[in-house]
């Protein structure tokens, strides 16, 4: 008999490999795309809590229970994708609010919800239950997009320039992200980078001004130096005066 105490898409399954279908709740590999059962089409994402896989639409994870945040539309202007797919879906994730393109699958955050997403934890843990992996993305060439909201061309930076992770950006609204990148961000976030990456700022920026202190110390040396050298001068002036003097009087 079926226990209907537990949540649905919740499954504790013998085999740890083994997922529920969100939709009809039989077992599923965790790789399959869709279910052989009902054909609903399967992604996974990771709990935010365990990290263990979910399917896309389950409410709970089957590994630790915990609830399944998934991106729910609002209202909102419709912005343009910068890849030139067309309107962007405004959407709301936990309390994270994007808007995603369902073509190209990137995003645009604008600059306030993407510096709170950096700061808040809650919110990184919800995009990882609400964004699916990608299976695999194709290297592309470099293309420059424009911003969603002025439509000047963003510039295109590396991440807390260490993260290998290279954001379009416009300073003045916002960042887009392509597919799967912010997942990749949010992950980077969650590994401690941006805390090495400002670790690591601060020890340049510290050894910048002891070079700095280092080369103002030896300025003031040299200029002791000549200084010495020129209230030295007169005496050895007057003594090579009088020895001249000597042999040619």
């Amino acid at each position: 008999m079926r226990d209907h105490s537990r949540p649905r898409g919740v499954h504790l399954a013998m085999n740890a490999e083994t997922l529920s279908c969100p939709m009809c709740g039989a077992a599923t590999e965790p790789r399959a795309t869709q279910c052989t059962f009902c054909r609903a089409r399967l992604a996974t994402v990771s709990c935010p809590a365990c990290y263990g896989l979910v399917f896309v639409g389950s409410r709970h994870c089957g590994h630790c229970g915990t609830r399944v945040a998934a991106p729910v539309a609002r209202e909102g202007p419709a912005r343009r994708c910068p890849r030139g797919c067309g309107a962007l879906r405004a959407v709301t994730l936990g309390q994270l609010a994007l808007d995603a393109c369902p073509s190209c699958e990137g995003s645009w955050l604008d600059v306030l919800q993407f510096e709170q997403l950096c700061a808040d934890a809650e919110r990184q843990a919800t995009v990882l239950a609400g964004i699916p992996e990608a299976a695999s993305v194709a290297a592309e060439r470099v293309r420059y997009g424009a911003c969603p909201d002025c439509a000047k061309i963003m510039n295109r930076v590396n991440f807390a320039k260490s993260s290998g992770i290279i954001i379009d950006l416009c300073k003045a609204h916002g960042v887009w992200l392509d597919a799967d990148e912010l997942r990749r961000v949010v992950e980077f976030l969650r590994a401690g980078g941006l805390e090495r990456a400002r670790l690591r700022e601060k020890r340049a920026m510290e050894e910048e001004l002891r070079l700095l202190r280092l080369k103002q110390e030896l300025g003031r040396h040299d200029s002791h130096e000549r200084a010495r050298r020129d209230d030295d001068r007169p005496a050895v002036d007057d003594v090579l005066v009088s020895i001249f003097s000597h042999f040619v009087s």
